[in-house]
Protein backbone atom coordinates (compact mmCIF):
# COMPACT_ATOMS: atom_id res chain seq x y z
CA UNK A 1 0.00 0.00 0.00
CA UNK A 2 1.47 3.33 -0.98
CA UNK A 3 1.89 6.35 1.26
CA UNK A 4 -1.26 8.21 2.22
CA UNK A 5 -2.07 11.26 0.16
CA UNK A 6 -1.01 14.43 1.97
CA UNK A 7 -3.09 16.90 -0.02
CA UNK A 8 -1.79 20.04 -1.74
CA UNK A 9 1.57 21.35 -0.62
CA UNK A 10 1.13 24.07 1.98
CA UNK A 11 3.05 26.51 -0.24
CA UNK A 12 0.30 26.30 -2.86
CA UNK A 13 -2.27 27.38 -0.29
CA UNK A 14 -0.20 30.04 1.48
CA UNK A 15 1.91 31.68 -1.22
CA UNK A 16 -0.92 33.61 -2.93
CA UNK A 17 -1.93 35.05 0.42
CA UNK A 18 1.66 35.94 1.23
CA UNK A 19 2.18 37.59 -2.13
CA UNK A 20 -1.07 39.54 -1.91
CA UNK A 21 -0.30 40.79 1.58
CA UNK A 22 3.29 41.61 0.68
CA UNK A 23 2.23 43.54 -2.41
CA UNK A 24 -0.37 45.56 -0.50
CA UNK A 25 2.12 46.47 2.20
CA UNK A 26 4.88 47.42 -0.24
CA UNK A 27 2.46 49.54 -2.25
CA UNK A 28 1.23 51.31 0.88
CA UNK A 29 4.80 52.03 1.98
CA UNK A 30 5.82 53.33 -1.42
CA UNK A 31 2.85 55.71 -1.46
CA UNK A 32 3.34 56.89 2.12
CA UNK A 33 6.48 59.01 1.71
CA UNK A 34 4.63 62.28 2.44
CA UNK A 35 2.94 60.77 5.49
CA UNK A 36 6.23 59.50 6.91
CA UNK A 37 7.91 62.85 6.26
CA UNK A 38 5.13 64.52 8.23
CA UNK A 39 5.50 62.03 11.05
CA UNK A 40 9.23 62.75 11.21
CA UNK A 41 8.38 66.43 11.53
CA UNK A 42 6.01 65.55 14.37
CA UNK A 43 8.83 63.72 16.13
CA UNK A 44 10.99 66.84 16.04
CA UNK A 45 8.12 69.02 17.30
CA UNK A 46 7.36 66.51 20.02
CA UNK A 47 10.95 66.71 21.27
CA UNK A 48 10.43 70.43 21.84
CA UNK A 49 7.04 70.04 23.50
CA UNK A 50 8.01 67.22 25.85
CA UNK A 51 11.33 68.83 26.77
CA UNK A 52 9.44 71.87 28.06
CA UNK A 53 6.95 69.97 30.18
CA UNK A 54 4.35 68.86 27.65
CA UNK A 55 2.81 65.41 27.51
CA UNK A 56 1.96 63.03 24.69
CA UNK A 57 -1.42 61.31 24.88
CA UNK A 58 -2.11 58.55 22.35
CA UNK A 59 -5.13 56.43 21.56
CA UNK A 60 -6.61 54.05 19.02
CA UNK A 61 -8.88 51.02 18.75
CA UNK A 62 -7.90 47.41 18.15
CA UNK A 63 -4.66 47.12 16.18
CA UNK A 64 -4.34 50.90 16.29
CA UNK A 65 -4.45 50.73 20.08
CA UNK A 66 -1.50 48.35 19.97
CA UNK A 67 0.45 50.79 17.78
CA UNK A 68 -0.47 53.67 20.10
CA UNK A 69 0.82 51.73 23.09
CA UNK A 70 3.99 50.91 21.16
CA UNK A 71 4.55 54.63 20.57
CA UNK A 72 4.08 55.53 24.23
CA UNK A 73 6.58 52.82 25.17
CA UNK A 74 9.12 54.16 22.66
CA UNK A 75 8.87 57.70 24.07
CA UNK A 76 8.75 56.72 27.73
CA UNK A 77 10.86 53.60 27.86
CA UNK A 78 14.19 54.35 26.16
CA UNK A 79 16.93 53.69 28.70
CA UNK A 80 19.70 55.85 27.21
CA UNK A 81 18.01 59.24 27.74
CA UNK A 82 15.69 60.97 30.22
CA UNK A 83 12.12 59.72 30.49
CA UNK A 84 9.36 61.77 28.91
CA UNK A 85 5.64 61.74 29.60
CA UNK A 86 3.66 59.58 27.16
CA UNK A 87 0.33 58.03 28.08
CA UNK A 88 -1.65 55.48 26.05
CA UNK A 89 -5.25 56.13 27.05
CA UNK A 90 -6.54 52.60 26.52
CA UNK A 91 -4.20 50.78 28.88
CA UNK A 92 -6.17 51.18 32.13
CA UNK A 93 -8.98 48.65 31.79
CA UNK A 94 -10.83 49.79 34.91
CA UNK A 95 -10.94 53.36 33.62
CA UNK A 96 -12.20 52.28 30.21
CA UNK A 97 -14.94 50.03 31.57
CA UNK A 98 -16.07 52.60 34.14
CA UNK A 99 -16.31 55.37 31.55
CA UNK A 100 -18.03 53.10 29.02
CA UNK A 101 -20.54 51.96 31.64
CA UNK A 102 -21.36 55.43 32.96
CA UNK A 103 -20.97 57.62 29.86
CA UNK A 104 -20.94 55.27 26.85
CA UNK A 105 -18.18 53.91 24.65
CA UNK A 106 -17.93 57.11 22.60
CA UNK A 107 -16.61 58.92 25.70
CA UNK A 108 -13.83 56.48 26.69
CA UNK A 109 -11.04 58.71 25.39
CA UNK A 110 -12.69 62.14 25.57
CA UNK A 111 -13.27 61.75 29.30
CA UNK A 112 -9.58 60.98 29.80
CA UNK A 113 -8.59 63.93 27.64
CA UNK A 114 -10.61 66.09 30.01
CA UNK A 115 -8.73 64.62 32.96
CA UNK A 116 -5.16 64.55 31.66
CA UNK A 117 -4.67 67.00 28.80
CA UNK A 118 -3.57 70.62 29.06
CA UNK A 119 -2.61 73.30 26.52
CA UNK A 120 0.88 72.50 25.26
CA UNK A 121 0.18 68.76 25.21
CA UNK A 122 -0.28 66.64 22.09
CA UNK A 123 -3.03 64.09 21.45
CA UNK A 124 -2.15 61.62 18.70
CA UNK A 125 -5.00 59.49 17.38
CA UNK A 126 -4.41 56.35 15.29
CA UNK A 127 -7.14 54.88 13.11
CA UNK A 128 -7.08 52.85 9.91
CA UNK A 129 -10.58 54.04 8.99
CA UNK A 130 -10.48 57.53 10.44
CA UNK A 131 -14.13 57.11 11.40
CA UNK A 132 -14.20 55.75 14.96
CA UNK A 133 -16.71 57.83 16.97
CA UNK A 134 -14.70 57.62 20.20
CA UNK A 135 -11.61 59.04 18.46
CA UNK A 136 -13.62 61.80 16.80
CA UNK A 137 -15.05 62.77 20.18
CA UNK A 138 -11.57 62.78 21.73
CA UNK A 139 -10.21 64.99 18.95
CA UNK A 140 -13.08 67.43 19.37
CA UNK A 141 -12.53 67.59 23.13
CA UNK A 142 -8.79 68.15 22.73
CA UNK A 143 -9.38 70.91 20.20
CA UNK A 144 -11.67 72.71 22.62
CA UNK A 145 -9.02 72.46 25.35
CA UNK A 146 -6.28 73.91 23.16
CA UNK A 147 -4.43 70.59 22.88
CA UNK A 148 -2.65 69.94 19.59
CA UNK A 149 -4.14 67.00 17.68
CA UNK A 150 -2.35 64.75 15.20
CA UNK A 151 -4.19 62.05 13.26
CA UNK A 152 -2.46 59.00 11.80
CA UNK A 153 -5.08 57.41 9.57
CA UNK A 154 -5.88 55.48 6.44
CA UNK A 155 -6.74 57.17 3.16
CA UNK A 156 -8.00 60.73 3.00
CA UNK A 157 -10.47 62.24 3.16
CA UNK A 158 -11.83 60.93 6.43
CA UNK A 159 -13.50 62.58 9.42
CA UNK A 160 -10.61 62.16 11.86
CA UNK A 161 -8.05 63.67 9.50
CA UNK A 162 -10.39 66.62 8.96
CA UNK A 163 -10.86 67.22 12.70
CA UNK A 164 -7.18 67.11 13.66
CA UNK A 165 -4.76 70.02 13.45
CA UNK A 166 -2.57 67.85 11.23
CA UNK A 167 -2.97 64.41 9.69
CA UNK A 168 -0.69 61.85 8.08
CA UNK A 169 -2.73 59.56 5.85
CA UNK A 170 -1.84 56.21 4.30
CA UNK A 171 -3.35 55.76 0.79
CA UNK A 172 -4.32 52.09 0.91
CA UNK A 173 -7.56 50.11 0.93
CA UNK A 174 -5.95 47.30 2.95
CA UNK A 175 -6.48 47.70 6.70
CA UNK A 176 -3.56 45.41 7.52
CA UNK A 177 -1.24 47.34 5.18
CA UNK A 178 -2.33 50.63 6.75
CA UNK A 179 -1.62 49.29 10.22
CA UNK A 180 1.80 48.06 9.17
CA UNK A 181 2.68 51.48 7.74
CA UNK A 182 1.45 52.99 11.00
CA UNK A 183 3.95 50.84 12.86
CA UNK A 184 6.70 52.12 10.56
CA UNK A 185 5.45 55.63 11.32
CA UNK A 186 5.72 54.96 15.05
CA UNK A 187 9.38 54.04 14.60
CA UNK A 188 10.03 57.03 12.35
CA UNK A 189 8.47 59.39 14.89
CA UNK A 190 10.46 57.85 17.72
CA UNK A 191 13.74 58.06 15.78
CA UNK A 192 13.09 61.70 14.83
CA UNK A 193 12.22 62.48 18.44
CA UNK A 194 15.47 60.98 19.72
CA UNK A 195 17.55 62.65 17.00
CA UNK A 196 16.12 66.07 17.84
CA UNK A 197 16.68 65.88 21.60
CA UNK A 198 20.32 67.08 21.71
CA UNK A 199 19.55 70.27 19.77
CA UNK A 200 16.41 70.86 21.84
CA UNK A 201 18.39 70.40 25.07
CA UNK A 202 20.86 73.10 23.97
CA UNK A 203 17.99 75.47 23.24
CA UNK A 204 16.37 74.82 26.62
CA UNK A 205 19.65 75.51 28.39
Amino acid sequence: MGPAATGPAIEVLVDPLVQEHRAATISALELSGPALEKVAHWGRLLAEKLSTGGRLLVCGDGGSAAAAQHLSAEILGQDDRPAFSALALHTAASNLTAIADDYGHVQIYARQVDAHAHPGDVLMLLSASGRSPNLLEAADRANRLGVRTWGLTGPAPNPLAQRCDEAATVPSVSTSAIQEVHLVAVHVLSAAFDAALPAVARQVL
